[in-house]
C-alpha cells in the first residue's frame, strides 16, 4: 500500500487466468484499504502534503527553532513477536510495537519524530485482520506524537503460511545538529537512569516462546498466578513508547547519552553510546524486574547474563547524565508518566557492561 495502497494490482481479463486464481484478491485488498483509513487520518498533522493513495508522501519539516536540521531515520520489525498474535488470533497491538522499535531507536540520537511508513505482507489479504494492525500502527504513531503518512500491504500466496504475516517500519525524525546525542559527552562519574520497560516488548520471543509452549508445555490461555494473567496477555503486552516523555525532558536536561534495550539486551546495546575507556555499571537491585523475567530465569535455569543479554530486564530505555542531574530527571520524567531508577553509573574501564560488580 503505497502511501497505503495494496499492491499488486488487477486482474486478468477475458475468460482466462486472472490474478484471483493466481491467490491474490485485489478487491479484498482495496477494502482493506478503505477500512485502514479510518484509522491513519487520525495521525495527520498540518505538515502532512498528500491524502491518500498517492505514490509518494509529502511532509514538510518543521523548522520553527531548527538552526541546521538533520533527520534521523530508524527501521524495524516485530520479530517473532508476532507469532503470539497468531496463537491468540489478536492483531491490534503489534502495529504499536512496530512504531516502538523505530521511534525509541531515533530517540536515542534526541530526534523528534516525524513521520512513519509501514509494510505488511501476507499470503493472504484479510481486510479485518489488516485494518487491525494498521490500526495498531495509528495508535503507535499517536503516542509518539507521528503522522503515518504512508505504507505498503503485500499479498504473496505462497510465501506465507495461512493466516501469517510479517510486519515492519520506517520512521523519520528531526533534530537540530547541535542538540544530536552520540555519546560522546560521556564521561566517569556520569549516572545511568533507567525507564520501566511494559515487559519484553519485543525481544527474546524465541527463548520465551521455546520455554513456555515447548518445555512447560503452556498455552497463550495458561492463567499464572505470579502475573494475575495469561502467559499470552504478558507476552503479547505492547512495546513501551517513550516519545512524550522524551519531548518534555529534552530542552532541559543535557543528556549525554542514551540507549534502547533492544536485542541483545544490555551487554550489546549499552557499549554502543560508550566511548573508549569508559564502562557502564550496573546495580541490578537498583530496579523492579518484572515477574514475567523471574519466571523465564527460574523456569528455564537461565543463568543471569544470559537474561541479561537476551531480554531487558524491565529496563527500556537508558539515558545517561551528570551525576547532579540524575534525581531530577528521574523527577521530571515521572511527571511524564514513566517510571524511571537510577540504576548505575559510568566507570573508568574497558568498553563493556559490569553487572553488579560495584
Amino acid at each position: 500500500m503505497s502511501n497505503q495502497q495494496f499492491t499488486p494490482g488487477g486482474p486478468g481479463q477475458g475468460g482466462g487466468l486472472t490474478y484471483k486464481d493466481a491467490g491474490v484478491n485485489t478487491k479484498e485488498g482495496e477494502r482493506a484499504v478503505a477500512l485502514m483509513k479510518q484509522h491513519v487520518k487520525k495521525t495527520f498533522d498540518r505538515n502532512v502534503l498528500t491524502g491518500l493513495g498517492s505514490f509518494g508522501s509529502l511532509y514538510k519539516l518543521p523548522m520553527e527553532g531548527i538552526v541546521e536540521p538533520v533527520l534521523v531515520s530508524g527501521t524495524d520489525g516485530v520479530g517473532t513477536k508476532l507469532k503470539l498474535a497468531f496463537m491468540m488470533n489478536r492483531h491490534e497491538t503489534v502495529g504499536i510495537d512496530c512504531v516502538a522499535m523505530c521511534v525509541n531507536d531515533i530517540l536515542c540520537q534526541g530526534a523528534k519524530p516525524l513521520f512513519f511508513l509501514d509494510y505488511v505482507a501476507t499470503g493472504k489479504v484479510s481486510a479485518e485482520k489488516i485494518s487491525d494492525i494498521v490500526g495498531g500502527v495509528t495508535e503507535g504513531c499517536l503516542q509518539a506524537g507521528c503522522a503515518l503518512v504512508g505504507g505498503e500491504t503485500a499479498e504473496m500466496p505462497g510465501f506465507y503460511q495461512d493466516g501469517e504475516y510479517d510486519m515492519a517500519g520506517f520512521c523519520v525524525g528531526l533534530v537540530d545538529r547541535n542538540k544530536i546525542i552520540t555519546g560522546e559527552k560521556i564521561k566517569p562519574g556520569d549516572v545511568i537512569v533507567g525507564l520501566a520497560s511494559s515487559g519484553l516488548h519485543s525481544n527474546g520471543y524465541s527463548l520465551a516462546r521455546k520455554l513456555f509452549f515447548d518445555k512447560l508445555g503452556f498455552g497463550v490461555n495458561h492463567y499464572l498466578e505470579e502475573l494475575d494473567e495469561t502467559i499470552g496477555e504478558a507476552l503479547l503486552r505492547p512495546t513501551k513508547i517513550y516519545a512524550k516523555a522524551c519531548e518534555a525532558i529534552f530542552k532541559d536536561y543535557d543528556i549525554h547519552g542514551m540507549a534502547h534495550i533492544t536485542g541483545g539486551g544490555f551487554f550489546e546495546n549499552v557499549p554502543r553510546i560508550l566511548p573508549d575507556g569508559l564502562g557502564a555499571a550496573f546495580l541490578s537491585a537498583t530496579w523492579p524486574m518484572p515477574e514475567i523475567f523471574n519466571l523465564i530465569q527460574t523456569h528455564g535455569n537461565i543463568e543471569k547474563r544470559e537474561m541479561f543479554s537476551t531480554f531487558n530486564m524491565g529496563i527500556g530505555l537508558m539515558m545517561v547524565v551528570d551525576a547532579e542531574d540524575g534525581e531530577a530527571l528521574i523527577a521530571d520524567l515521572e511527571a511524564a508518566g514513566e517510571a524511571a531508577y537510577l540504576i548505575g553509573e559510568i566507570v573508568t574501564s574497558e568498553k563493556r557492561v559490569l553487572l553488579d560488580e560495584y
